[in-house]
C-alpha cells in the first residue's frame, strides 16, 4: 500500500473467519509492521451482509450510525524483529517471482 502512494495505516481491522485464529493476526501484525485489531463481533461477514440490507431499507440511518457498533476485542502488536520480517518477505518475493511468468 505504502508502495503505491497509500500512507500506512494506524491499524488493520480483521474481519472473517481469520478473526478466530490468534497466531495469523500476530503474523500479519509482525508481517505488515502495523497493528492488527480483532472485532469483538467475530461473525462479522453476516454482520456486512446484514448492514447492507438494513442500510437499503432506511433500518440504519448511515454510515456512522453503523461504525459506533465496531468495538476491539483484542489489538495484536508487531513484535517481529525487522531483520527477520525483511528475510520472510523476500522469500515470499522470490516465490512470487518463480511463479509468475
Amino acid at each position: 500500500m505504502i508502495a503505491d502512494g497509500c500512507a500506512t495505516p494506524a491499524a488493520i481491522r480483521v474481519d472473517g473467519g481469520m478473526t478466530a485464529n490468534s497466531w495469523l493476526c500476530q503474523f500479519l501484525a509482525d508481517i505488515t509492521d502495523v497493528p492488527v485489531e480483532r472485532p469483538s463481533n467475530l461473525e462479522t461477514t453476516a454482520l456486512g451482509a446484514a448492514f447492507h440490507a438494513g442500510l437499503a431499507t432506511g433500518i440504519w440511518s448511515g454510515l456512522a450510525e453503523l461504525k459506533r457498533t465496531w468495538s476491539a476485542a483484542n489489538r495484536f502488536a508487531p513484535a517481529m524483529d525487522a531483520a527477520l520480517r525483511d528475510r520472510l518477505l523476500a522469500g515470499w518475493q522470490d516465490a512470487v517471482r518463480r511463479v509468475l511468468p
